[in-house]
């Protein structure tokens, strides 16, 4: 412990004070005197040249150049000498030996160290490299390329050099021109001399690790940070004392306060002056980022808060969301500087400025909308521009299953695009004409009063009212949430979640919020107070504007502040309503940030629930006390520039950290899954390092992440998790997942989010944690120390103070998502037995002769000389295969007396299933006991047997032998040891589609044969049942990529065999996965507490260099969750499973939303709702002309299904017997048509019922009602008899089973059916149902009257007419 403390003191501390020189006792003392005077040089050279030289600007231009020729020296020494250590060849000694060549350790030079660059003073090794100095002439150097490094960071490309030898340059110039102008004096002269020394050898030996690195190791970016951060600073400086001095600039006045004056610009220069003294401290306590963090940040806040836009992703959004920003606000700025030079009267607004109100709305609107990342957007232009370059390199490996994800982004931003081109005009039409009609200028000063009072009244109810009714605990005094989801109160969800009232409520009033009422807020300012703020009303309504249609949830308090303070308490402090409501939203931001921050610190460090997790703890406890006025203002300064509140090594002491972007982490870190695809053969055979737990499970996080994409936006608008903001955090818990959930941007119908897949089997405390969120305080019952109870659905007083004293709070119970319910059976003890085994191996054999039988090249086989030449002595009478594998109590087949298995053992088993399955072939072959058919199945099953033994290693009658050996053939390491068994090689398909496939489908077989022993000894079943699993599941291995592109594609139900080696525990476990709905519930955690607590960890692990893997900063506060946001960290500051990369989901993806607002208004969809609705209309008009009905009573009104089936439908005896004989038919073709999802069962009992049936029973035996049917189809129909048939009534008693058996019956005729019970007209038309609805306009008419009678009396009447109309 003391010695790490000395560590982190000498490479830590001292290192941040003096830019990186510290003395290291491991190192060489060469090493330790060339660090030592490299940094008195840099310090006393500037010092001595301004002390000893008058202060002129060719001093300044000498020291720079020295500086220069200095530093390339260094810098083309160092990059050569790696070089020569990448590139040059090692020499042996030669043994007292002089060479001809110029060497360093001739005996004329005298000490080889004064004159050999890096010589040590140990020993002379006895090798070295060649250092090449001039043709002909070399150095010979002793020196390793460790000792290089330890002793000058390597710069690996020649522009890197060149880079750092200009920084080196300005900093010397900049720093020595601001002590020529004397801003520096007595002892502060040698601390800027300091401050440049450090920032200059920094670049030649940095701090590793620095305060600020976001990373183990060494960070290349960091180095330039200092001398960065100097060049900065001292332009400012120059420029700041340059404009006070000259005061060039006109001042102006804000809330009185000054800017730009010269006393203000003068007291900026001095508060710069005094930071840039600071600088050792600063970077010792890691104030600044490295560049490119500080970069985004900068242009990520400015973009946010001068032009209201959304958090970025990167370095390169954050520069493309602001040059967009900067270009539209310009593009405004010319058309708002034409209409304010135009002419105004008291009750006139010039046209221009009404198109500066149309385009303002129309831009902001459109920006609202677009992602602030690129790539997106990007890689559509390029898979419609440039189609070339989205086919895959020849060197690129094939994808079995396509990821559909990218598709459906780029489908999102096309339909995204194409919805604005509509809605943009439309809006700027529309507030053209509203702000034309002077209505803004008419009704004041009560419409602004108005719209202030209503913008407040449904902000209160959208944003606070309606959230925490629906909370699991309102208010934190009930016990209940008032407003429920019918999925509440049940047990298990079995079904999507279902869309409420309030919901609908939620969505429609954030609709009237965003599109009405804050546009009119902000026009209504703009066109009262445009003379007043002419040049400011750009920038000022599109942040405005855009603030509102992507995060309405605070700008109601934001609204409702502004006009409360600056109309009645202080109006005379008022810029006018535009310009305090632009600030205010900057400041409330900053509130808001203020009061997470303190809400963490307070929650945090309370005493009566603090836990210590170390004696440090229980240490810094009492010494914070003393110290919360700091602790606040250090809150404040946090606030202000959006950096993190951490707690130093999880204690109550809190520091700030640096400035970081919403995204919080630096660099793009994402989980890779560990599969056949990228390891070795050798290592997948042998120690399968993708086999543990938390690789395997990382694929059910990759797919939640999936499911959030599709529904996670349209969840958010529906209110499902309660309100919400960019940066907010938030927990999915649910039986085995539980995953941290990072909103990062926020726009108008998109959400870009990021997930993180805590472990399966967490820590003992993170199972703490997990217990505190989902467990229950309605039962509570104290109050203090007494139990007194509480009142009906409340809390007791115990459990509402409590809940508020947490940094988390439970924002739904019953959130539904589609994933997969994961169950785990342990195979041996479903192995355990002889006879469990046997039956195994039954099903092993039959599932290899199943995929023979249905094999495609099943003839190409039997035919095969070299297989038939090879299994010829297996027709033999004697034949027998004694192999030590075969053993009598787990084959069947086992002949005794033989001592294995023979021919005609196998056939007494197996001959009726191979008959079976030939029977179900289209094509039969032929299949005798000594035919070529039995012969092959008889020796693929002795080869796939014998290959279970082989992989086994071990004759033994053990369960692991034999579980380990089953794990490899599912896994597919089949190896053929036997000569016997080598005609398999003839055709690999043989062991790929026959041998492996057998052995996965007998283990579904199996599992099976626990649910129903009997049922498979039926081979209909047993064959049926392979069958259905072939289409409905997959069986793989969990480390085929085949397994993850399934789970992705939402297969129904995956199996596998997962072999665990972990914690000393060896076994295996049959995986089975089925999809359906789970119930997750979501905690909305503090993002405060989520940042300070990573921040935390990354300087703790980082910086402070703590390994402890026990640390008390890791250990459970179930009041902050502090276990499960420190294990959520990037690796391998954390230990997440899974980390997504940052995933969009789009608003237009989710249907229930879709059926609340609508679909997007596309060019695309206006046309088809034009067409479809001239279509009802002529379908309505002829309805009503040719039977006498209305509208209402064609084409599926009233929510009616159009259904139709491809293949063609024949005649089959498959009615009752009690049936009379039906009319025939003869064919009915039917037309293609969609069906829903919702519909899947129907229409597979549609498609069975309508190839059986004879006649046209099912369409009368229907429950008639005053629904209507549409039907099509692609042939006009044959003509039917006439006379009279007589069905039971019973028929359409069964309503629930004829739903399903529709069919169509023409497209050139209308149907018309009249009953008792309803009326059914259908008319077919040309055009909507293409050409071969058109082809039966010229049938004939056709007649048919059918009675049905029975014991009910039901008279019917069925007409078949054409396009005529019948009388």
């Amino acid at each position: 412990m003391g010695s790490q403390a000395l560590q982190i003191l000498r490479q830590g501390v001292w290192a941040s004070l003096t830019g990186g020189w510290y003395v290291d006792p491991h190192q060489s003392t060469f090493s330790n005197c060339f660090h030592l005077y490299l940094w008195i040089f840099l310090l006393a050279f500037p010092f001595l040249l301004f002390m000893a030289l008058p202060p002129t600007l060719v001093v300044a231009g000498v020291y720079s150049a020295v500086v220069a020729v200095f530093f390339t020296a260094i810098k083309v020494v160092n990059f050569r000498l790696h070089a020569m250590f990448d590139l040059g060849e090692i020499i042996e000694k030669k043994q007292a030996s002089l060479t001809a060549d110029f060497d360093l350790d001739h005996e004329s030079l005298q000490e080889s160290q004064e004159n050999t660059l890096m010589i040590e003073e140990k020993a002379k090794p006895k090798q070295y490299y060649r250092f090449w100095v001039l043709p002909g002439k070399w150095l010979r150097v002793r020196y390793d390329r460790l000792a290089l490094l330890a002793l000058l960071d390597r710069n690996r490309r020649v522009g890197e050099n060149v880079f750092a030898v200009v920084l080196a340059s300005l900093v010397a110039f900049l720093g020595f021109l601001l002590l020529l102008q004397g801003f520096f004096r007595d002892i502060w002269v040698f601390q800027f001399c300091l401050v440049i020394a450090s920032c200059q050898y920094s670049l030649l030996k940095s701090v590793q690790p620095d305060a600020a690195s976001p990373m183990h190791g060494h960070n290349w970016i960091i180095v330039y940070s200092r001398p960065v951060y100097f060049c900065l600073c001292c332009v400012m400086i120059w420029i700041f004392d340059l404009s006070g001095r000259s005061g060039s600039l006109q001042p102006f006045s804000l809330y009185g306060v000054t800017f730009f004056s010269a006393h203000f610009l003068l007291c900026i220069r001095d508060m710069l002056i005094v930071f840039a003294l600071c600088f050792p401290v600063i970077f010792l306590f890691g104030l600044l980022p490295q560049v490119n963090t500080f970069v985004m940040c900068l242009l990520e806040q400015i973009d946010m808060h001068i032009f209201g836009g959304t958090a970025t992703t990167s370095p390169l959004s954050s520069l493309f969301s602001l040059i967009r920003s900067v270009l539209v606000a310009a593009l405004l700025y010319g058309f708002c500087l034409g209409a304010i030079n135009a002419p105004w009267g008291d009750a006139h607004v010039p046209v221009l400025f009404s198109v500066f109100c149309g385009l303002l709305l129309a831009l902001s609107y459109h920006l609202s909308r677009q992602s602030s990342d690129p790539t997106i957007l990007w890689s559509l232009v390029r898979s419609k521009l440039f189609p070339e370059l989205e086919s895959r390199t020849p060197e690129e490996p094939p994808v079995e299953i396509k990821d559909p994800l990218p598709e459906k982004l780029r489908n999102s931003v096309k339909e995204i695009l194409h919805s604005d081109l509509v809605m943009c005009p439309l809006m700027a039409v529309i507030t053209f004409a509203i702000s034309a009609s002077t209505v803004f200028i008419a009704l004041q000063p009560a419409l602004s009063f108005v719209l202030y009072i209503l913008a407040g009244v449904v902000g209160f109810i959208t944003h606070y009212l309606l959230p925490q009714l629906r909370k699991q605990l309102p208010w934190f005094c009930l016990a209940h949430p008032v407003l429920r989801s019918r999925e509440y109160s049940q047990f298990e969800v079995r079904d999507a979640a279902q869309l409420m009232w309030f919901e609908k409520l939620y969505a429609w009033l954030q609709c009237v919020e965003k599109y009405f009422i804050y546009p009119a807020v902000v026009l209504n300012s703009l066109t009262t107070e445009a003379r007043t703020v002419a040049f400011f009303i750009s920038v000022a309504g599109m942040k405005l504007l855009r603030s509102s249609f992507c995060a309405p949830s605070h700008q109601y308090v934001t609204l409702c502040f502004t006009t409360l303070f600056f109309q009645f308490d202080y109006p005379h402090f008022s810029e006018t309503f535009l310009i305090d409501y632009y600030f205010m939203s900057i400041l409330f931001s900053k509130m808001w940030d203020l009061l997470y921050k303190l809400r963490f610190v307070l929650t945090y460090i309370a005493p009566w629930q603090i836990t210590w997790g170390s004696a440090f703890h229980a240490f810094a406890q009492p010494f914070a006390v003393p110290h919360s006025a700091v602790l606040f203002v250090q809150a404040i300064f946090s606030a202000i520039f959006s950096t993190p509140l951490n707690p130093v090594l999880g204690s109550a002491v809190f520091v700030t950290s640096y400035t970081r972007p919403v995204k919080f982490w630096e660099r793009d870190y994402n989980t890779k899954r560990v599969d056949h695809s990228n390891t070795r053969l050798a290592t997948q055979l042998d120690r399968n390092p993708g086999a543990d737990d938390n690789n395997l499970n990382s694929i059910f996080y990759e797919h939640l992440t999936r499911s959030l994409q599709h529904s996670l936006c349209g969840d958010l608008l529906l209110g499902r998790w309660g309100n919400y903001s960019t940066g907010d955090c938030f927990i999915l818990a649910s039986d085995y997942l539980n995953a941290l959930v990072h909103i990062i941007e926020i726009g108008n119908g998109l959400v870009t989010f990021q997930l993180r897949g805590l472990e399966f089997r967490g820590t003992y405390c993170q199972q703490r944690e997990v217990e505190a969120i989902t467990e229950g305080v309605e039962e509570d019952e104290g109050c203090c120390c007494c139990e007194p109870g509480h009142l009906p659905h409340m809390l007791s007083f115990n459990a509402a103070f409590g809940q508020r004293w947490l940094a988390w709070e439970v924002a739904a119970t019953k959130y539904v998502l589609e994933g997969y319910s994961i169950s785990d059976n342990n195979a041996a003890s479903m192995l355990q037995v002889f006879d469990l085994r046997k039956i195994l191996i039954t099903y092993y054999v039959k599932s290899i002769i199943y995929y023979v039988s249905r094999s495609s090249k099943l003839e190409e086989w039997l035919t095969n000389e070299t297989i038939q030449e090879a299994l010829r002595p297996c027709l033999g009478p004697n034949y027998v295969d004694s192999d030590p594998t075969f053993n009598l109590n787990i084959d069947e087949d086992y002949d005794h007396r033989a001592s294995g298995i023979t021919p005609s053992s196998f056939c007494m088993i197996y001959l009726d299933w191979i008959q079976y399955c030939n029977s179900r072939r289209q094509t039969p072959v032929t299949c005798e006991r000594d035919g070529p058919l039995v012969n092959l199945c008889f020796g693929l099953c002795i080869l796939g047997r014998r290959a279970l033994g082989t992989a086994s290693h071990s004759m033994s009658a053990s369960l692991e032998p034999f579980l380990y050996g089953l794990h490899a053939l599912f896994k597919g390491d089949f190896r053929i040891t036997s000569p016997r068994d080598e005609w398999v090689f003839a055709d690999m398909d043989l062991l790929n589609r026959v041998v492996a496939p057998g052995v996965r489908m007998s283990l579904k077989l199996h599992q099976d044969h626990f649910t129903s022993p009997d049922e498979y000894e039926d081979p209909m079943v047993l064959y049926d049942a392979i069958t259905a699993n072939e289409e409905k599941m997959l069986i793989s291995h969990e480390g085929d990529p085949v397994w993850r592109s399934a789970i992705l594609a939402n297969m129904p139900s995956l199996l596998a065999l997962r072999h665990i080696m972990d914690d000393g525990s060896d076994e295996y476990k049959i995986i089975m996965l089925n999809k359906r709905f789970l119930s997750f519930r979501v905690i909305k955690v503090n993002r405060e507490c989520v940042r300070g607590l990573w921040a935390g960890q990354q300087q703790e692990l980082v910086f402070l260099r703590n390994r402890n893997p026990e640390r008390g900063s890791i250990q459970n506060a179930k009041q902050a969750l502090r276990n499960m946001i420190n294990s959520s960290c990037d690796q391998p500051i954390g230990y997440p499973i899974y980390v997504s990369p940052l995933t969009t989901s789009y608003a237009g993806g989710h249907s229930q939303l879709k059926s609340v607002w609508g679909g997007p208004v596309s060019p695309h969809n206006i046309y088809t709702w034009l067409i479809s609705s001239w279509d009802r209309l002529q379908k309505g008009c002829g309805a009503g002309c040719n039977s006498g009905g209305n509208i209402e009573d064609s084409d599926c009104g009233g929510g009616s299904t159009s259904i139709s089936t491809n293949p063609a439908i024949h005649t089959t005896q498959s009615t009752p017997a009690s049936c009379l004989p039906q009319p025939h038919i003869t064919t009915i073709q039917p037309s293609m048509a969609l069906l829903s999802q919702s519909e899947g069962r129907m229409e597979a009992g549609l498609l069975t019922s309508l190839q059986r049936t004879s006649s046209i029973q099912g369409l009368l035996g229907q429950q008639l009602s005053s629904s209507q049917l549409s039907f099509s189809s692609a042939l006009a129909p044959p003509p039917l008899p006439g006379p009279e048939r007589f069905c039971p009534a019973s028929l359409l008693e069964n309503s629930g089973h004829r739903a399903g058996q529709r069919a169509g019956l023409g497209p050139g005729g209308g149907l018309h059916y009249e009953s008792h019970f309803g009326k059914w007209s259908f008319s077919g038309r040309k055009g909507f149902n293409g050409p071969a609805a058109a082809e039966g306009e010229g049938g004939t008419v056709q007649i048919i009257r059918t009675q049905v009678r029975g014991h009910r009396g039901v008279h019917c009447r069925l007409i078949w007419n054409s396009r005529q109309r019948i009388k």
